[in-house]
C-alpha cells in the first residue's frame, strides 16, 4: 500500500485518491485543500494556515514523476523474485530479478536506470521495468544510427523465411536475403553465427521492428571500385573473376563490383549445350573483354577469345580421305553431327551412312554421345564446313554388284514393294531393282502390277542395266521368258481369225483376250454396223466372241481385231443373229459418224496400258520405297 498521511486527532490513515497534476494550479489548490480539511478535522489544535504549510513542506519533499519515462534509483533490497528500487517516490518499486542480466554483481546502495511503466497500480504500487528501459536507451542508438547512417555491429542468430535474424546490441533485427550481399547467396546457414557490420534500413516505430543491410555497406565499398574498373576497360582486356550466375544463354562474371557477361557461344569454340558443362558457380576465370557500354554498364565478355581458333591452320592436321574419329553431338533429319576436336565438327549425310540400305533417319545408324569413326569427304576452310562419311569406312558393295549381276544374268528375287510404275524387287540383302510395269509381261496390258505379282512372290528377272553412279539396277520379268511374239506373228497374222474373250471396255473400245494368254483391241467402231450408247450393255465382259484380224505389230506388240470384218464373208442371216442375240436393232442401224478428234485404232489401244506408267527406265528402290501399293 501507498505510504499515507496520519490524522493526528483521529489516528487514521488517510489515503491519496487524487494524482497531482504539475502544471495544473486549480487542481493543486483543491487537492490542498482537501489534505487541509482530512488532517483539521473538527478538534485540529492547527489553524487551516498552519496545517497548509506542512502539506506544502511534504509535497515539495517527493519527486515529480510521469509514467513512461527512464528515472534512475537505488537498490534497497532484494526478494525471492524482486530486486527493491527507491526512485525517490512516496513508495518504492519492484523489479524482477530476470530483468537484470548482472544480478550476480548487485547489491544494495547500487544505481541503476528503470523504467516508470505506471506511477501507482491497483495495490498503490510503482511499476518499473529494467528490460525496458534498457530496450529504449537501445532503441534510441538504433534510431539515431539510423537518422545518420551510421555503421552498427551485430551478430546472426539463426536463419527464418527470406532472411535471417540478427542480434543488434541485443534487439533482433530482421536482415533479408537480398541484402546480405551483392552476390546471390545460395547457403545462408554458413552466415549463423558470424559477426557483421550493418546499416540500418527502415523503421518501424509502431511495431517497434528494424531491418538491416549488410549489401549496402558492401555496395557503397564496390562504386568506387566499379567506377576504377570502368575506366580502365578496353577491348582486348584480360581480366580475372568469379563465377556469379548460371542461365541458360551464358554466364554473369563478377568481376569485383562490376558484372559482365559471356554469351554460351562464347565459351568455346565447341558446342555448348548448357554453360553449365563449361563453367560451376563461384569458379574463378580469366575472361576477355569482348565489348563494353559505359553508360549502360554492360559488358561483353569471353573465354573462347582466350583459347586458339581450332580451324587455324587446319590443313596441317586433316586432308580429304582421312579418317577421323569423334562423338556424336547432334543428330538432324539429314544427318549427324561428330565433334573430332573442339570447334571442329563435321556432318555425316544419311546418303553418306550406308551402301545399300535405305537411311530415313541418321538414329538408325548412330545415337547422341556415341563415338564414331569416319571418313573426311570434303574439307571447305573458308566455310568452316566439314564433311564425312561412314559408309566409306567399307569397300562399295556395287564395285562388286557389277560382277555379281552383269546385263542379261538371270536371277530370282523377293517382291518387297508394288507402286504404280513397277515392282520393287529384293536380290539379296540390302540390294533391290526396279522392274518397270511395262517389263513385267509381254502379253498383257497392265494396269498396276498388283494384277500380276503381290508382295513376298519370288519371280525370275533378267537383269536389264546396273548404273553404278546412281545405285541403280533395272530388271525385267518378262526378258526371264520366251517371247511369245515370233509365234504370234504366225498364230495372229493379218486376216486371220480368232476367239476371244471380253476382259474390259476403255473409252474407244474393248479389250480381248485371246489365245496364248495375249490381249487384243477390238474399237467400238468395228463391234456393231452403228454407234451404240453403251457398249456395255451389248457386250458384257467375260463374254466370248470371234473376230478377224485387222492389224498385227510384232514391235509395238499390237493386235487390232473386228467384229464386222469377221462377219463380211459369211452368211447375212449369221450376222442378224448375232446382231439380235446382242439386242442390237439392224432396222436402228444409220451410218455411224466418228467423233472429232477421234483417235486411230492402234491409239487407242495401247492408251490404257501406259496411262500412268513413267517413261522406261530404272529408279531405285531408295526412291520409291515408302509407297505402299493401293491396288
Amino acid at each position: 500500500m501507498a505510504e499515507g498521511i496520519e490524522n493526528p486527532v483521529s489516528g487514521e490513515n488517510v489515503s491519496e485518491t487524487m494524482t497531482i497534476q504539475k502544471n495544473d494550479e486549480t487542481s493543486t489548490r483543491k487537492v490542498q485543500s482537501a489534505k487541509v480539511r482530512l488532517l483539521a478535522g473538527e478538534d485540529s489544535p492547527y489553524s487551516e494556515e498552519e496545517l497548509k504549510e506542512m502539506v506544502d513542506l511534504y509535497d515539495k519533499s517527493l519527486k515529480q514523476f510521469d509514467a513512461g519515462e527512464i528515472v534512475k534509483g537505488r537498490v534497497i533490497s532484494f526478494t525471492d523474485n524482486d530486486v527493491i528500487v527507491d526512485i525517490g517516490f512516496k513508495s518504492s518499486g519492484l523489479v524482477p530479478k530476470i530483468e537484470f542480466p548482472n544480478l550476480a554483481e548487485l547489491k544494495p546502495g547500487d544505481e541503476v536506470e528503470v523504467f516508470l511503466d505506471s506511477v501507482e497500480d491497483q495495490d498503490g504500487q510503482v511499476v518499473l521495468s529494467r528490460r525496458r528501459a534498457d530496450f529504449i536507451r537501445i532503441w534510441d542508438r538504433i534510431v539515431s544510427a539510423h537518422d545518420n547512417q551510421t555503421v552498427l555491429q551485430g551478430t546472426v542468430l539463426r536463419r527464418v523465411k527470406g532472411g535471417l535474424m540478427v542480434n543488434l546490441m541485443g534487439l533482433e533485427s530482421f536482415l533479408p536475403g537480398s541484402q546480405v550481399d551483392v552476390k546471390p547467396v545460395r547457403d545462408f546457414d554458413s552466415y549463423v553465427g558470424k559477426t557483421m557490420d550493418f546499416r540500418v534500413v527502415k523503421i518501424n516505430e509502431a511495431a517497434e521492428n528494424v531491418v538491416v543491410s549488410h549489401k549496402a555497406l558492401l555496395e557503397a565499398e564496390l562504386e568506387e571500385q566499379r567506377k576504377r574498373i570502368l575506366s580502365g576497360l578496353e577491348k582486348g582486356l584480360i581480366l580475372e573473376g568469379i563465377v556469379k550466375a548460371i542461365t541458360e544463354f551464358g554466364v554473369f562474371v563478377d568481376l569485383g563490383g562490376v558484372d559482365g557477361l559471356i554469351h554460351i557461344t562464347d565459351l568455346s569454340w565447341g558446342r555448348v549445350n548448357h554453360p553449365s558443362e563449361i563453367v560451376k558457380l563461384d569458379q574463378k576465370i580469366q575472361v576477355a573483354v569482348t565489348d563494353f557500354d559505359e553508360e549502360k554498364k554492360r559488358i561483353s565478355l569471353s573465354m573462347k577469345a582466350l583459347q586458339p581458333e581450332p580451324w587455324k591452320n587446319i590443313e596441317d592436321k586433316y586432308h580429304v580421305g582421312q579418317k577421323v574419329n569423334g562423338k556424336v553431338v547432334s543428330l538432324t533429319e539429314y544427318g549427324a553431327f561428330i565433334e573430332i576436336e573442339k570447334g571442329i565438327e563435321g556432318l555425316i549425310h544419311i546418303s553418306e551412312m550406308s551402301w545399300t540400305e535405305h537411311i530415313k533417319h541418321p538414329s538408325q545408324k548412330v545415337s547422341m554421345g556415341q563415338t564414331v569413326d569416319a571418313v573426311i569427304l570434303s574439307l571447305d576452310i573458308g566455310n568452316k564446313k566439314l564433311s564425312l562419311g561412314l559408309k566409306q569406312l567399307e569397300p562399295d558393295p556395287w564395285e562388286q554388284l557389277i560382277e555379281k549381276y552383269p546385263t542379261g544374268s538371270k536371277h530370282k528375287g523377293i517382291v518387297r514393294n508394288l507402286t504404280n510404275f513397277g515392282v520393287f524387287l529384293e536380290l539379296e540383302s540390302g540390294v533391290d531393282g526396279l522392274i518397270h510395269i511395262s517389263d513385267l509381261s509381254w502379253t498383257k496390258k497392265i494396269r498396276h502390277p498388283g494384277e500380276l505379282v503381290k508382295r513376298g512372290d519370288e519371280i525370275e528377272v533378267v537383269v536389264l542395266s546396273v548404273d553404278k553412279d546412281q545405285r541403280r539396277i533395272s530388271l525385267g520379268h518378262k526378258q526371264a521368258l520366251d517371247n511369245p511374239w515370233d509365234k504370234f506373228e504366225e498364230t495372229f497374222k493379218l486376216g486371220s481369225e480368232a476367239e476371244g474373250k471380253i476382259i474390259r471396255h476403255i473409252e474407244k473400245g474393248a479389250i480381248v483376250e485371246l489365245p496364248g494368254e495375249v490381249d487384243g483391241f477390238v474399237p467400238h467402231s468395228h463391234m456393231a454396223p452403228m454407234s451404240l450408247k453403251n457398249y456395255v450393255a451389248h457386250f458384257p465382259a467375260d463374254e466370248k466372241l470371234k473376230f478377224k484380224v485387222i492389224e498385227f505389230d510384232k514391235e509395238g506388240k499390237r493386235i487390232v481385231l473386228s467384229i464386222n470384218e469377221y462377219f463380211k464373208d459369211k452368211d447375212p442371216e449369221l450376222y442378224k443373229e448375232f446382231l439380235s442375240a446382242h439386242k442390237i436393232n439392224p432396222d436402228e442401224r444409220h451410218e455411224r459418224k466418228p467423233r472429232k478428234f477421234e483417235k486411230k485404232p492402234k491409239d487407242a489401244m495401247t492408251e490404257e496400258a501406259h496411262h500412268d506408267a513413267p517413261s522406261e527406265g530404272t529408279v531405285t528402290a531408295e526412291s520409291a520405297k515408302g509407297s505402299d501399293e493401293a491396288h
